[in-house]
């Protein structure tokens, strides 16, 4: 099976949106019953990982995470490209690009609050580009 490919609109300086239903579908569509499935976060400063998507949980994220790297500290990087995205490019480091989820009979063993969310770390909306690839096992 190839790739697959989801397209998100997210809001920047953390941004997240929940991607888990187009994750299952895409799973579901596979055809395969049990296996691990890759989700990807195409680009340097886009991040994947879980959490209850709740809006306390949506805020809290970005907020603790910019206390760790605020966007307004110097960063070299800016230096080098003439931008405004350091911060973003070790939240999303420190955070990852991708994660493995199990399935089993075709669903998801996620945990009843868990949800997949892709973020963008960047100082303005951008389209992300998930991929994702369902494997047997």
């Amino acid at each position: 099976m190839p790739h697959k490919r989801i397209f998100v609109n997210v809001a920047g300086y953390g941004g997240m949106a929940d991607i888990t239903e187009q994750v299952r579908e895409i799973v579901r569509e596979s055809g395969i019953e049990n296996g691990v499935v890759v989700i990807f976060s195409k680009g340097s400063t886009g991040a994947i990982t879980t959490i209850e998507y709740e809006p306390g949980l949506i805020k809290d994220l970005p907020r603790v995470l910019d206390e760790l790297i605020p966007y307004s500290a110097y960063y070299a990087h800016h230096e080098t490209w003439h931008d405004d995205n350091g911060a973003g490019h070790l939240k999303a480091s420190i955070v990852g690009p991708s994660i493995t989820v199990p399935f089993e009979n075709g669903e998801l063993l996620l945990g009843t609050w868990q949800q997949i969310v892709v973020i963008n770390f960047d100082t303005r909306e951008r389209e992300r580009e998930v991929i994702v690839s369902v494997l047997p096992v």
